[in-house]
């Protein structure tokens, strides 16, 4: 393991940095701030510091968004040293009274401001945790919707009638039937490439998941793949012959395709991505796959399967 320096060590002349090493990167992890700081330079800094650890867009943009609020209504040009934890109260209740944001808004607003402080303080910036004393509540969001055996039977026919239509549209039965078997994101479906379903064993054929960026290497993983499919797949290639990706539509097109198996099977749920998704860990889950198996399947965090896991046995419990 690669030895870390310390967060603050400084070279004797701190304003002169070696030949070829930009001023720039040498700036320490905390952006340069003080207490005496103001609250809207440390939100910057902050934002930089999630980039530079690889936090998703999503999370950049969500935290940076909630701390934004804050200073809007705290005042950006404060500074840091002049927040105290009614500060933080004072904001929290007006969300939940003025704004009346939902339950799950309000507990990453609780996360966002928790972080944020966290990291002044580990960093030395504050010497103490204004957020410390804030009450962090789990909420879980609404249950998701999935598809019941009747339903997913309904959509297997609905996808064969497109199939063998007077004008055959395979498409929307390899896609379903994918989603339905392997339970992969709609992202990860946009980037599949034809070399990712591996046929060199017809009795065991497999889905690689890719990622091309190493950071999220461990999202990459090996799926199996009903034999049964490798006809249907088989008759999808002759006709369309993929090159570049195994789908190469948009994600909208994609979604009409499932949409279209919905109309053809006469449900009243609109079939999607997510739906699928949830199918596929409900059917899992009661065909006796452990909790662990299905994370991986899924390509889940250990953090991420908290709250999956709890809806997970909701679903299951639900039916029986």
């Amino acid at each position: 393991m690669t030895e870390q320096l310390p967060l603050f060590s400084t070279p004797a002349r701190s304003d002169v940095a070696p030949a070829g090493e930009s001023p720039q990167a040498r700036r320490p992890p905390h952006g340069g701030l003080t207490a005496q700081s103001p609250l809207n330079a440390a939100i910057l800094a902050w934002r930089e510091h999630l980039e530079r650890e690889r936090s998703s867009p999503h999370t950049v943009k969500s935290f940076g968004g909630d701390l934004n609020l804050f200073a809007e209504f705290s005042g950006g040009g404060k500074g840091l040293h002049q927040l105290a934890t009614r500060d933080l109260d004072n904001w929290l209740q007006w969300q939940r009274t003025v704004k009346k944001c939902s339950p799950k808004t309000y507990a990453r607003r609780v996360t966002s401001l928790k972080s944020f402080f966290r990291w002044l303080h580990q960093s030395s910036v504050l010497p103490n945790d204004p957020a410390a004393p804030l009450i962090q509540q789990t909420v879980l969001s609404p249950l998701p919707e999935y598809l019941t055996d009747a339903e997913v039977e309904a959509a297997l026919q609905g996808a064969q009638v497109l199939r063998t239509a007077l004008k055959p549209d395979p498409r929307p039965c390899v896609l379903f039937t994918l989603l339905l078997h392997t339970g992969i994101k709609k992202g990860e479906c946009l980037t599949l490439i034809p070399n990712h379903v591996d046929l060199s064993n017809p009795d065991e054929p497999v889905l690689w998941i890719r990622y091309p960026d190493p950071y999220h290497r461990h999202k990459e993983r090996k799926l199996r793949l009903d034999p049964a499919w490798l006809s249907l797949y088989r008759e999808y290639l002759t006709r369309y012959e993929p090159r570049d990706t195994l789908f190469p539509w948009s994600a909208r097109r994609l979604e009409y395709m499932l949409e279209d198996v919905s109309q053809a099977a006469g449900l009243t749920k609109h079939i999607s991505f997510d739906m699928c998704r949830w199918t596929c860990a409900v059917r899992d889950a009661r065909g006796g796959m452990d909790h662990n198996q299905i994370r991986q399947k899924l390509g889940l965090s250990k953090i991420q399967w908290r709250e999956v896991g709890m809806k997970l046995d909701k679903l299951v419990s639900a039916e029986r």
